[in-house]
């Protein structure tokens, strides 16, 4: 197991850099597992984390080529008898026409945010539903540290008082200063 989270972290930095997303609720201890395994990378560059994934399958299958055409990966089987790369994780993968605010701050698609927000059909102060921590999806843009969503969601009536499940506030799950001086700010003009 501790295999397959190594390598999962190593697969996630690559993809997506830097680990971006909010820490998963309580209960859901492997997604928490594969959190905590891909936010220890930290700041590992793509080149470091690919080239640590290729050594790592290689250790586990010798025989494995990373040049060969994902046609024969496929095909080709790891010591444990499975696709050697198919098999390792699963991408959580959301079709676009069920994505919503959340998942657009997420990724940081402030157009899609945009669009979300003038269609007059998002409350930008609601809590998220599909995960236990009540978070707002200023939550979700202070946490990644998207500022321009930020800011945005701001300009939007989002409220920077509104605390999660846990009792924190959005300036308070965030390292970056910029985002916590514009929170900060907001409130203050507010008062």
């Amino acid at each position: 197991k501790d295999q397959l989270l190594y390598l999962y972290a190593r697969y996630k930095q690559v993809k997506c850099g830097r680990c971006n997303i909010p820490k998963p609720g309580f209960f859901d201890f492997e997604g928490k597992q594969k959190w905590e395994a891909w936010k220890a990378l930290g700041d590992t560059s793509l080149e470091q984390a690919m080239q640590e994934y290729i050594d790592a399958v290689k250790k586990l299958d010798p025989t494995w080529n990373p040049q060969i055409s994902e046609k024969k990966g496929k095909e080709g089987k790891s010591v444990y008898g499975g696709p050697v790369v198919s098999s390792l994780y699963q991408e959580e993968t959301i079709r676009e026409e069920d994505k919503n605010i959340f998942d657009y701050c997420r990724e940081n698609n402030i157009d899609h945010v945009t669009k979300a927000i003038r269609s007059k059909k998002v409350d930008v102060n609601a809590k998220d539903d599909k995960d236990d921590e009540g978070q707002t999806a200023l939550h979700y843009a202070s946490t990644c540290e998207f500022s321009d969503i930020v800011e945005l969601l701001l300009q939007s009536g989002a409220n920077p008082a509104l605390r999660d499940t846990e009792g924190y506030l959005p300036e308070e799950v965030t390292d970056c200063r910029v985002i916590i001086s514009m929170l900060q700010e907001h409130t203050a003009g507010k008062a």
